[in-house]
């Protein structure tokens, strides 16, 4: 059974904030079953299946599950329902309207359940038509966001990153289309990649929580993936809404722009609609859910498919900026594909793909090695945050014995884990946290293996 999501007055703690600002698209208000795009003896199955599941409902319950204003929607399905004998009205009260009766399903009702059940047991709010949605994501297209110089480097300020990182970060994210990210493991790939998609997240889109497809339900909004935003009226999804009509479609959701991250369990399969045999509706792949935000591939290369035909998937949907999934019917369905692609790898790019392949991958940002100015900038600052006493006397000592010495490279996640070891070391034999020549002897003795 499918219920209908959370919606929190609040935006999730420690998230970036949300953007103002004119929306390019609002879902308009319905008020009549017309404006569905849904079939009348659908919708009356769908309240079928959740009064099967759910058993005694006020009309106004059964709205809210459905997502479907009561007046001029729900309220004529109900009536169809009871002169069918489907359903009964089991107790009312008076004043408050036919919203407040108290519906059951009847033996008949039961009967016409499991029929549609057999057939799918979607049971949640209703799905609006894939044209509509199509046609949503284009209008809210996410090349419409740019970035510039000064925003990027606020956006990239906790992180300490080469000037020609910088330079190409920017153009990379504008295009709005694929970046090809590599770079030996620890040096802030995922980080960089994260701190981009705080930055769209600040942007807010609608999307539905499921999509209709000649009948078959895809379902849209992933709990895991997906924060939904607040509202800027706080009643417009509330029950009274839903009682009287709603300022939008309440079918929608208000969401941060999708920043979705996909690693080693990536397969050919995932990345088109996925039927379960038992429920009997699809859930979208990973690029239909990141749409009108970002879709990262961390540890490219380390994927159970080869990268070869992992990016032999990507060619149309990444030229042509549009994508084709197939229904476990055979048929194929077009979607829009606005989804900024990064590929995050820590592989040698000639150990992945040809240049032909590369040549499609639009940007190609290599996050190199810190310098030793940069990596001291790194552990002047970690160890400010974590509490470390810093010392250039100490960090020469370091440098010279466990790097220079040992021929080892700089990584930029070096600073914050020496620093970890070194408060662990420093706890356990009640010391204060400070760059010793002891306590850093100690610290990369446990934390470096030589490979």
């Amino acid at each position: 059974m499918t219920t209908m999501p959370p919606r929190p007055a609040q935006p999730p703690a420690g998230n970036a904030p949300v953007g103002t600002g004119a929306m390019s698209f609002v879902p308009p208000p319905i008020s009549r079953m017309e404006d569905t795009g849904l079939s009348p003896l659908w919708l009356q199955d769908l309240v079928l299946k959740i009064m099967y599941f759910q058993g005694y409902m006020t009309g106004f319950r059964i709205a809210e599950d459905i997502a479907l204003p009561f007046t001029g929607i729900v309220d004529q399905l109900l009536e169809a329902l009871k002169r069918e004998k489907l359903l009964e009205v089991r107790t009312s009260q008076m004043g408050l309207g036919e919203g407040a009766y108290v519906y059951a399903i009847t033996g008949a009702g039961i009967a016409r359940a499991r029929e549609a059940l057999d057939r799918s047991q979607y049971a949640g709010p209703a799905p609006v038509p894939i044209s509509v949605y199509n046609e949503s994501i284009r209008r809210q297209s996410r090349g419409r966001f740019q970035i510039t110089n000064r925003l990027m480097r606020q956006v990239l300020a906790h992180l300490v990153l080469s000037e020609k990182a910088y330079s190409r970060l920017g153009p990379a994210v504008n295009s709005g289309t694929s970046i090809f990210m590599y770079g030996p493991p620890g040096n802030g790939k995922t980080s960089v990649a994260r701190a981009v998609g705080n930055l769209i997240q600040s942007q807010l889109m609608y999307i539905p929580y499921a999509i209709s497809v000649d009948g078959q339900v895809i379902k849209l909004y992933d709990s895991v993936n997906h924060q939904v935003a607040p509202e800027e009226d706080a009643t417009p999804m509330g029950t009274g809404s839903l009682r009287t009509g709603a300022r939008r479609d309440p079918r929608w959701m208000r969401i941060r722009r999708p920043f979705i991250i996909t690693g080693g369990e990536l397969t050919l399969a995932g990345l088109d609609l996925v039927f379960d045999d038992t429920l009997k509706f699809y859930e979208a792949p990973f690029q239909m859910k990141a749409n009108g935000g970002i879709l990262l591939i961390d540890d490219f290369g380390r994927q159970q498919v080869r990268p070869r035909d992992l990016l032999n998937r990507w060619i149309v949907p990444l030229e042509n900026r549009i994508d084709y999934l197939a229904l476990h019917t055979g048929r194929k369905i077009e979607v829009p594909f606005d989804v900024l692609v990064i590929f995050s790898t820590n592989l040698p790019p000639r150990e992945l793909v040809d240049e032909a392949f590369l040549r499609r991958l639009r940007h190609k940002v290599e996050v190199g090695d810190p310098t030793y100015e940069e990596y001291r900038e790194i552990f002047r600052r970690v160890s400010g945050q974590k509490g470390v006493q810093y010392s250039d006397q100490g960090l020469a000592y370091l440098l010279q014995e466990h790097y220079i010495k040992r021929n080892r490279k700089l990584r930029a996640s070096h600073p914050r884990d020496l620093c970890d070891q070194i408060l662990d070391i420093a706890r356990y034999l009640n010391l204060e946290p400070a760059m010793s020549r002891e306590l850093l002897d100690r610290a990369a003795d446990s934390y470096f293996v030589e490979l």
